[in-house]
C-alpha cells in the first residue's frame, strides 16, 4: 500500500508554479461574518463588464497549470467529499432514499478505505445534504447528531416561477422544519430585462425569509444570455445580502462550467475587497468526475486562496461526483479501479 497523505488534508503543495494572476485576497482562518449585503449600487452593477475571450482562454489553462498527484491527489479528494452538498432532486425520491443518502453522508468514504489511509480521525462527512422542502424532516432526523446540515431547495426550484408570496412562505417552511441552509433560485427575466432593482429586492426578500439559515443564490447561469449578465447578476445577489452564490439547478441545458465560475468568483474577489464580507461559491449541475472536482478546487485556490477550500465558503452540488472520488482513493489504496457499485450512493 502507498504511504497515507500527510497531512490529510493540506492544500498548500502543488506541482504547479505558486504565481497568482491577480492575486487572492488575503483572508485568515478565523470564522467569516455573515454577508449582511449593502445598497444597491446601480452604477457599479452596469459599469461591469467581461471580456468573453480572455475568460475563455484562462479557464483552458485552470486544468494545467496547476497538478497533484500520488497521496497529494487523495488528500485533495478527501477535501472535495467534505465539500459536497450531498443532493438528491428526483421527481420519485421516498423518505427511505433520502435515510440512505443520510447514512452515506455522514460516512461517506467506505471504512476499509479510511483505515488504509489513515484518516480515521478526519471523522469526514460531507458539507451537507440537500433535498427538496417535502423531505427536509426526513433528513433532519435521520442526520441528527452529525452536524451535517441540511439544505432545502426552496422559491419554486427550479424555475422560482411561482407567486412571490408562495415562495417566501416556502422558505419559511423549509426554515422551521429544521432546514440549516435554503437554495433559493431567482428570476432568471429580472437578469435578462436588466431589471436590477427587482432583482435585488426579490433576493433581498428571500434573505429575510432565510433569518439565521444560510442563503444560497442560484443564478441558473446557463439561462443568463451572457457573461456580463452572470457577473451583475453575481454581484446583485452579493449586495442584497446572499452568503453563497451558486451556479444552476441542475435542470438547465448548461450548468457549471469553468468559464461560469471564474466570472463569479472574480465578483466574489471584488465584493470582498469592497465590503470585506466573504462570500461563498457553490458550482452544481454536471460535476460528476473527481478531476471536474480538482480542477474546481485549482480555480478556487488560485482566486481566491485557501480560506475559500473550506464547506463555509465553497460547496460542490453534486450527486454522482462522490461515486468517482471514492473510486479514485481506492485506486490510490490498492493500484486498481473498482466499479461504480462498489460505492453505492443509497
Amino acid at each position: 500500500m502507498q504511504s497515507k497523505p500527510e497531512p490529510a488534508l493540506r492544500l498548500a503543495r502543488s506541482d504547479a508554479p505558486a504565481r497568482l494572476d491577480p492575486p487572492a485576497p488575503r483572508l485568515t482562518d478565523s470564522d467569516v461574518e455573515r454577508n449582511p449585503g449593502m445598497p444597491l449600487d446601480l452604477d457599479m452593477v452596469r459599469a461591469l463588464r467581461v471580456n468573453r475571450s480572455a475568460v475563455e482562454r484562462r479557464a483552458s489553462t485552470i486544468p494545467t497549470r496547476r497538478t497533484v498527484k500520488k497521496e497529494w491527489q487523495a488528500a485533495w479528494l478527501l477535501r472535495a467529499v467534505s465539500l459536497i452538498d450531498l443532493t438528491t432532486l428526483a421527481g420519485d425520491d421516498t423518505a427511505g432514499n433520502v435515510k440512505r443518502l443520510c447514512a452515506k453522508a455522514a460516512r461517506p468514504v467506505r471504512l476499509d478505505l479510511v483505515d488504509a489511509l489513515g484518516v480515521a480521525d478526519l471523522e469526514l462527512t460531507v458539507g451537507a445534504v440537500c433535498v427538496y422542502h417535502a423531505m427536509v424532516p426526513t433528513a433532519v432526523v435521520a442526520l441528527e447528531g452529525t452536524g451535517i446540515p441540511v439544505a432545502a431547495v426552496s422559491t419554486g426550484f427550479p424555475a422560482g416561477l411561482s407567486p412571490i408570496e408562495e415562495r417566501v412562505r416556502e422558505i419559511r417552511a423549509s426554515v422551521a422544519a429544521g432546514a440549516k441552509e435554503i437554495d433559493i433560485v431567482i428570476t432568471r427575466g429580472n437578469v435578462l430585462t436588466g431589471n436590477w432593482q427587482a432583482l435585488y429586492d426579490e433576493v433581498r426578500l428571500f434573505r429575510e425569509a432565510c433569518g439565521d439559515a444560510h442563503m444560497k443564490s442560484i443564478l441558473a447561469t446557463g439561462e443568463l444570455a451572457t457573461l456580463g449578465n452572470v457577473a451583475r447578476a453575481s454581484m446583485v445577489a452579493m449586495m442584497a445580502g446572499s452568503d453563497f452564490i451558486k451556479t444552476s439547478t441542475g435542470k438547465e441545458g448548461v450548468n457549471a462550467t469553468l468559464p461560469f465560475s471564474l466570472v463569479m468568483v472574480r465578483m466574489i474577489r471584488d465584493y470582498f475587497q469592497q465590503t470585506g464580507y466573504a462570500v461563498g461559491y457553490k458550482p452544481a449541475g454536471g460535476i460528476r468526475s473527481a478531476k471536474s472536482a480538482l480542477e474546481y478546487l485549482y480555480l478556487m485556490k488560485d482566486e481566491l486562496g485557501d480560506r475559500w477550500l473550506k464547506p463555509d465558503l465553497f460547496r460542490f452540488g453534486a450527486s454522482s461526483l462522490l461515486t468517482d472520488i471514492e473510486r479514485q482513493l481506492e485506486h490510490f489504496v490498492t493500484g486498481r479501479y473498482s466499479a461504480a457499485h462498489r460505492h453505492p450512493m443509497v
